[in-house]
């Protein structure tokens, strides 16, 4: 017994032993490592794979979302102008249903007169070559120009 007592004391025998126990540590501690790294890689996957999925189905309807934000402003924009429109339209009735205004309107845009009054109407001889309304060049007054393409309107070209 003292030859197993002095061989456990050995310096070889406590190297060898030493050696063991450091191999089994280090691979136990690989073994952890590597369990750890595939657990944390298997958990990594599914994390990304599930943020991946909720974003594919949150893509579209985000995109909708805003999409239609935006036809909702445009179409409040819209709103707002035909508001203004319809006030400036009231605005118009309004003043329509004033005498006064008619006659004002009859007088320029109709060159109407009253009887008794006497109408004059100047002719600026540089206005001539300034008119858009006289295509032709033929110094017709306008609406005959008018009728004449609403007559012509009907003809088949040739």
């Amino acid at each position: 017994m003292a030859g197993k007592d002095r061989d456990r004391f050995s310096t070889a025998t406590r190297l060898r032993v030493l050696g063991e126990q450091t191999a089994a540590r280090v691979y136990r501690s690989q073994t952890r490592r590597q369990a750890r790294r595939s657990r944390l890689t298997g958990r990594a996957a599914l994390l990304v794979l599930v943020l991946c999925s909720l974003i594919v189905a949150l893509a579209y309807p985000m995109r909708q979302y805003v999409s239609q934000r935006g036809e909702i402003a445009d179409q409040q924009r819209k709103m707002r102008e035909a508001g203004r429109r319809v006030e400036e339209l009231r605005d118009e009735k309004a003043r329509l249903k004033d005498d006064a205004y008619i006659e004002r309107l009859a007088r320029e845009h109709l060159h109407l007169v009253r009887p008794g009054e006497t109408g004059f109407t100047v002719v600026d001889p540089g206005a001539r070559d300034k008119r858009r309304d006289d295509r032709a060049g033929t110094g017709r007054p306008w609406y005959t120009n008018l009728w004449d393409g609403v007559d012509q309107a009907d003809r088949p070209a040739g």
